[in-house]
């Protein structure tokens, strides 16, 4: 049987593919453009190749930069995933304190990410803010502007407070949709509280963690409000990760060519890991 299709559906979407090519590829061809010519005004361009991409990669300041990157992201998601699976698993299923709950959990992830930053920027100050001047009192010497162990602290206790509970809703989302049945045959099983997690509950979590692990890879590697509101990427160049090291280069220097290929590699890097995440985890879970 010869079946009918309909193509004017496409006219529903060309409006949404016009929009992407506006918003993403033009920008997308226009950095491409700067990564391989150099120019010295007057809108007259020069041929300069893949000159850029060798001076980025064989520059100490981007892998530098790369490896306060990678270090950041491996961080995050070994403290955010398990912390937000464990809240997750804590969580009410039923009653009153399922919507007071998911209410405190969306509350962080409302606050745009500059008033994050502000807010744990007064908030860690010596000489007025909640947790600076509580440390000092106690006679901790605790300065995130001069000290690099105490800016990665703030920035890392930052982070899992703003964007663990994203982890968390979508942990939860998971362990709501098992149905009641796999819970009581584990209890006529006698499984314990371990092999109903290992079992049924970390199993029907997979695909909700695949999407919160690449999501905080993603946001993590990517990170730049937080640490240059809070430090300014300092105390030195101790915080100054990819997304701050690059502005800098395009804006505070003006150097366009190095700063377009080295956006380049950068968005080629989080392709490339997020790839290998989502390959990983899918791989995994077929094996299984």
């Amino acid at each position: 049987m010869n079946k009918t299709w309909n193509n004017k559906a496409w006219f529903m979407v060309l409006p949404v593919l016009l929009l992407v090519a506006f918003s993403a590829v033009i920008p997308l061809m226009t950095v491409v453009n700067y990564s391989i010519q150099d120019t010295f005004g007057n809108n007259q361009f020069f041929w300069a190749g893949t000159d850029w991409f060798a001076d980025v990669l064989e520059s100490d300041r981007f892998w530098e930069a790369l490896g306060r990157n990678l270090l950041f992201s491996a961080i995050i998601l070994t403290i955010e995933i398990p912390l937000g699976i464990l809240i997750a698993l804590n969580m009410p299923k039923k009653g009153l304190g399922v919507p007071v709950c998911l209410v405190l959990m969306a509350l962080p992830l409302l606050i745009p990410w500059n008033v994050v930053g502000t807010i744990w920027q007064v908030f860690g100050r010596v000489d007025i803010g909640l947790l600076g001047r509580t440390l000092y009192l106690l006679g901790v010497n605790y300065n995130y502007v001069n000290n690099v162990f105490d800016a990665w602290i703030t920035l890392i206790v930052m982070d899992v407070w703003h964007w663990t509970s994203l982890v968390v809703l979508l942990c939860y989302a998971g362990l709501v949709s098992i149905p009641e049945a796999y819970y009581q045959a584990a209890k006529i099983d006698g499984a314990s509280r371990w092999a109903v997690f290992r079992y049924i509950q970390l199993p029907k979590m997979k695909r909700v963690l695949l999407i919160a692990f690449l999501l905080r890879f993603m946001d993590s590697f990517m990170i730049y409000t937080e640490p240059f509101v809070v430090t300014g990427g300092g105390p030195g160049n101790s915080t100054t990760f990819l997304s701050i090291d690059l502005v800098k280069m395009a804006i505070g220097q003006f150097d366009l060519g190095p700063a377009a290929a080295m956006s380049i590699i950068y968005f080629l890097i989080i392709l490339l890991l997020s790839w290998i995440f989502y390959t990983v985890m899918t791989s995994s879970d077929e094996q299984a």
